[in-house]
């Protein structure tokens, strides 16, 4: 049985006699005693036994159990690959590949032609992996090699950067053509009037004038719901903090929606007392766009409804109902989209933009409040807005 390293006993007697020879030549007792107890120290831990390759921890080697530490608690998928297989994964890694990656080989584990690729490179590097978890779903893979044997994976998700992407194209895409509609008919009808203007006759030239000023209404709503939404969305994530009475900016938008030629078909039903924190000139906005809509799409003989009540959980609870022919289900979830239409044609000829419920949901979003709109088939829409109500200034 091994019994350690042997006591260098040579070298502590030349200690000794060295240090007697100090005092000989006049050296301090005490002196000469230091020199042998730190030479004697010195003798020992040079020929110490090193302690084992497992509990060296500043040895610059990187063990599996250092890194398993290091990244447990990462938000950013991170697995440790060692020859070839996945030693090593931290939660948000098994929450996008499953618990059973552990011990697998990686190329199995990813089963990604992209992936594969990487893994058998000499090199680091990174790629695109789409379709990891769902079918749409895209991220960024980066390997960062420790040694021959083991490397460190990297997965980054994509997917909310490349959605907003796309709905940003989409939206120009949509704008672009939501404008050039109306500007296409005003150039056509402008150049109708400028090419044959003898050969029309006042009726006729009227119309066309008339339908350019229509045009170019319809260009400037266009224009000015995307000024708002715009607006909207450049302060979205600052909470509004004046105190509004929400009963008679209701009262005063719904009856400035209406105008003096529907008025007749407005319904108020609106609960005094009710104070909310809010930005007044969205919220008016917000209420007009809600009446507009319902007194355009409802039937034109029936009455629409404005209430406002105190609802549950402290909030100001704003419904505006019509009387229309209702919106099929399956449109529902979309309303809210930007330039989203359930009847393109019946839309444009009433004025709509296919801004308007896009610009409220923006609204309530910011004033931490809930926008619901619900719909029968021949019956008409409700939309409901909730907003935290506040019972007095000092709250």
């Amino acid at each position: 049985m091994d019994s350690g390293p042997e006591h260098p006993v040579t070298s502590i007697v030349i200690a000794a006699i060295a240090c007697l020879t100090l005092v000989l030549f006049g050296l301090g007792i005490a002196t000469s005693i230091g020199v042998f107890v730190l030479w004697v120290g010195s003798i020992y831990l040079a020929n110490a036994t090193p302690p084992p390759s497992h509990e060296r921890h500043n040895d610059g080697l990187i063990t599996s159990e250092s890194m398993g530490e290091l990244i447990q608690h990462s938000s950013i998928p991170l697995l440790v690959i060692e020859d070839g297989k996945v030693s090593i994964a931290n939660r948000a890694a098994k929450r996008v590949l499953g618990n059973h990656i552990i011990g697998q080989d990686s190329r199995m584990a990813f089963r990604q032609p992209a992936a594969v690729k990487l893994l058998t490179k000499k090199k680091n590097g990174a790629t695109i992996i789409k379709g990891l978890v769902r079918r749409r779903d895209i991220w960024r893979m980066k390997r960062q090699k420790l040694s021959d044997l083991m490397s460190v994976i990297e997965l980054t998700n994509l997917t909310a950067e490349a959605d907003i992407s796309r709905a940003h194209t989409d939206f120009v895409a949509n704008a672009s053509h939501e404008l050039r509609t109306p500007l296409a008919s005003i150039i056509g009808y402008v150049e109708t009037l400028q090419d044959d203007s003898a050969a029309l006759d006042k009726p006729t030239s009227q119309k066309f004038l008339d339908t350019i000023h229509r045009e170019a209404q319809r260009l400037q709503s266009l224009v000015s719901d995307l000024m708002s939404l715009s607006r909207i969305e450049a302060v979205k994530h600052d909470e509004p903090t004046d105190l509004v009475d929400f009963v008679g900016l209701v009262e005063r938008a719904a009856r400035d929606a209406a105008g003096q030629e529907r008025a007749e078909r407005l319904e108020l039903q609106l609960t005094p007392d009710l104070n909310v924190r809010g930005d007044q000139q969205q919220l008016e906005q917000l209420v007009r766009n809600l009446v507009d809509n319902a007194l355009k799409y409802g039937h034109q003989d029936k009455p629409v409804s404005v209430v406002l009540e105190s609802g549950k959980d402290a909030n100001a609870r704003l419904t505006v109902t019509d009387r229309g022919d209702g919106i099929d289900p399956e449109h529902l979830p979309h309303l809210t989209r930007r330039f989203y239409r359930t009847d393109p044609g019946r839309s444009r000829a009433a004025g709509g933009t296919g801004l308007g419920l896009a610009i409220v949901k923006h609204i309530v979003e910011r004033h931490r409040g809930r926008l619901d709109i619900e719909s029968s088939l021949g019956k008409g829409t409700s939309v409901i807005v909730r907003i935290p109500a506040v019972s007095d200034e000092n709250d």
